[in-house]
């Protein structure tokens, strides 16, 4: 079914459905950030030790999304995503249930991979249901959930996390996402669009030289940024001087600056990704800056976490957009390794993170994530070469 094919009442509630199922997914991903320290005292591990739960998820979306993607890739689109979810329900259930520490790593990967699958099968879905002219805009509200997790999923959690503990958290995601599943069967429509391009074709333009140099600009723009994000609770505790109750307060500034980030960066991305990318990569330097020499002073801490989070967000319709347009027909695969390339920014930016943390303290950190984002400048840049800005792709 083409977008012009779908009903418009129909779109839209397939759209809400996209978006509030990446809401439930990416506060599974994020809301351990924020409950780090808990998740270590209960576990009797380092927080740099339990920060490897969040590599874990990373690399899950990374190296399973890719490869669940690719073997599945025939499949009706809202099969794959109601499969996926039905997946993503039975390892949260055990990440809440479980106290082994590998076990939690593996549900964590698990969780991860059919994450990644999701964000692939749900942006090309997404992008079929509008017009050409709008597709940023449309992958936006899926990745809109996303960033509404940071703004309400996280801030909530953790604040569930405190009451009745961390593993509460995992149940009541777990519950929601049997919602999201429900909804997926009813709103999100079939699709006969995915038996043009089969694996070979997917796999021969997803892993084109010039998709490969665009992902490798989004590993070193989250990995750069995620070195620092990813200890931001116990930096607020203990530099900005943050109270447990409050750093909810911080989360919730981020997320939600980075929501309008998100939706802002669709209609950017449809006007011109390249130069989105390259304008977000340099106001990055001075926002992380300034977080790092004014981090101790809680009005600039704050006002540096809401515009880091609209710069954070606002980027991620464009990289998608130049990943799928240059995959060309490997689109389908192409969309995942996209996901692929930011968690994997993720996870090496959150072990680089935790090593900085141990051995430099945790000041150290926005220092790192500050320096990356300098590094990934260039490579920014230079991505302007890559191919044409506009999203060229054929829908079979």
């Amino acid at each position: 079914m083409t977008s012009a094919e779908v009903p418009a009442v129909n779109a839209r509630a397939a759209l809400v459905t996209l978006g509030s199922t990446a809401f439930v997914l990416g506060t599974a991903e994020f809301v351990i950030v924020g409950v780090l320290d808990l998740v270590a005292r209960d576990l009797r591990v380092s927080i740099a030790t339990a920060g490897h739960l969040v590599m874990a998820y990373a690399l899950g979306i990374s190296i399973g999304g890719p490869i669940v993607t690719a073997l599945t890739v025939r499949m009706d689109r809202r099969w794959s995503l109601t499969a996926a979810l039905f997946i993503f329900i039975a390892v949260n259930v055990l990440m809440a249930l479980s106290s082994e520490r590998y076990l939690l790593l593996g549900a964590r990967f698990g969780s991860g991979a059919v994450h990644g699958l999701f964000v692939g099968v749900a942006s090309i879905a997404a992008m079929e249901l509008v017009p050409a002219s709008q597709r940023g805009r449309a992958m936006s509200m899926v990745f809109g959930g996303a960033a509404l997790a940071t703004a309400l999923g996280v801030p909530v959690g953790a604040y569930v996390a405190q009451l009745a503990g961390w593993r509460a958290g995992f149940l009541v995601i777990s519950a929601l996402a049997l919602l999201s599943l429900c909804a997926t069967l009813i709103f999100l429509p079939r699709s006969d669009q995915r038996h043009g391009a089969g694996f070979v074709a997917q796999v021969k333009n997803a892993f084109a030289p010039r998709v490969l140099a665009m992902l490798g600009v989004a590993l070193l723009v989250i990995g750069g940024q995620f070195s620092a994000f990813t200890y931001m609770a116990p930096y607020l505790k203990e530099v900005t001087g943050a109270s447990a109750e409050s750093i909810g307060l911080y989360l919730l500034l981020y997320g939600a600056a980075g929501a309008a980030g998100m939706f802002a960066g669709g209609k950017y991305a449809d006007q011109n990704s390249i130069r989105t990318l390259i304008i977000v990569n340099v106001m990055l330097l001075p926002t992380l800056a300034t977080l790092y020499w004014f981090g101790s002073v809680p009005l600039v801490a704050a006002a540096a976490l809401a515009v880091w989070g609209f710069l954070s967000f606002a980027l991620v319709p464009s990289l998608q957009l130049r990943v799928v347009s240059l995959a060309r027909c490997g689109a389908d695969l192409a969309a995942t390794l996209t996901a692929s390339a930011v968690n994997g920014g993720i996870a090496i930016g959150s072990l680089i993170g935790g090593w900085a943390l141990t051995n430099y303290g945790l000041d150290s950190v926005v220092l790192l994530g500050l320096l990356l984002c300098v590094v990934a400048l260039p490579a920014t840049i230079a991505s302007r070469n890559l191919g044409s800005n506009r999203a060229v792709m054929a829908f079979h």
